[in-house]
Formats: structure tokens, C-alpha cells, sequence
């Protein structure tokens, strides 16, 4: 596989990772509060405890995402590695919304669809969705196509 000089700039990717992997932790942690009824944080995520352990294992599914795409070693443009950090942080905080404000989960019996804010629930969702499809999708291609372009790696097919 064709190795960039340049990789160096996906340093935002190695530091966006550690941060959610510290989210995770963090989460985890809560968990362990909740599940033994630790007031304040019943009270900070009145929601679906599913919802804390979906957001947790949603960070951790993203940071080695993200840790992957590093690892590969090659050169991603700044739009790209961004909208990976930024739409895998966005992606995941989506759970902990459903927890923390179960008016917005349509898992909840206190649902409710309607409102400014359930429409700005919605364009922060179809956004983040948006955004994380086109990080993580764009890198997906440009790291494709650098070993199609990589006459060793041509030689193994």
C-alpha cells in the first residue's frame, strides 16, 4: 500500500479517538452509577439506561473506526479527517440525548414528535448522519483507490 509522508496530518484523528475512548470510559462508569441508582446520575440520563450503554458502545465502535483509518497511513484532505471526528462524536452523542431527554426518544413512553425541539433533535440527527457517512465514506474511497494505484499491491491480485 502506497505510504504518504504526509499521514502526519491525521494527527486529529489519533487525538479524536483518545477523546472518545475517554467518553466511553466515562460512560461506562456512569453506567455502573446508574445501575446502582446513584441519584444524580439517574436524574442526568432519566431516560433508558439502554440508551447510556448504546452511546458507550457507540464511542468505542467509532474511536477503532477511526483508529483503522490511522493506521492506514495514509494521507486523508482536512474536510475529510473532520467530519470523521466531528460525525463519529455527533453519531454517538445521539444515544446519549435519547437519555438524557426522553421526550426525544421514540424507544420512550414520554415521546413526543412534535416542537422546536424535537425539529432541531432532527437536523442535529440528519446532520451528524450526514456528516459521518461522508467522513468516514470519502475515506473509505480515497484509501481504496491509493491500492488500486499501488503497483505492489496490483502485482498480489
Amino acid at each position: 500500500m502506497k505510504q504518504n509522508d504526509n499521514h502526519t496530518g491525521n494527527v486529529v484523528l489519533i487525538r479524536g479517538a483518545c477523546l472518545w475512548i475517554l467518553m466511553a470510559l466515562l460512560l461506562a462508569w456512569s453506567l455502573v452509577g446508574i445501575y446502582n441508582q446513584i441519584g444524580f446520575l439517574e436524574t442526568l440520563f432519566p431516560g433508558k439506561p439502554m440508551r447510556v450503554l448504546q452511546a458507550h458502545i457507540d464511542f468505542l465502535l467509532m474511536s477503532a473506526l477511526i483508529l483503522g483509518f490511522y493506521a492506514a497511513r495514509i494521507g486523508l484532505p482536512w474536510h475529510v479527517r473532520w467530519a470523521m471526528v466531528t460525525g463519529a462524536f455527533t453519531n454517538s452523542s445521539l444515544f446519549l440525548l435519547y437519555a438524557m431527554f426522553p421526550v426525544l426518544d421514540p424507544l420512550s413512553e414520554t415521546y413526543i414528535p412534535v416542537g422546536i425541539w424535537f425539529t432541531a433533535f432532527n437536523i442535529y440527527l440528519y446532520s451528524s448522519l450526514l456528516i459521518t457517512s461522508y467522513g468516514f465514506g470519502k475515506a473509505a474511497v480515497i484509501i481504496f483507490r491509493t491500492t488500486l494505484e499501488d503497483e505492489s499491491c496490483a502485482k498480489k491480485l
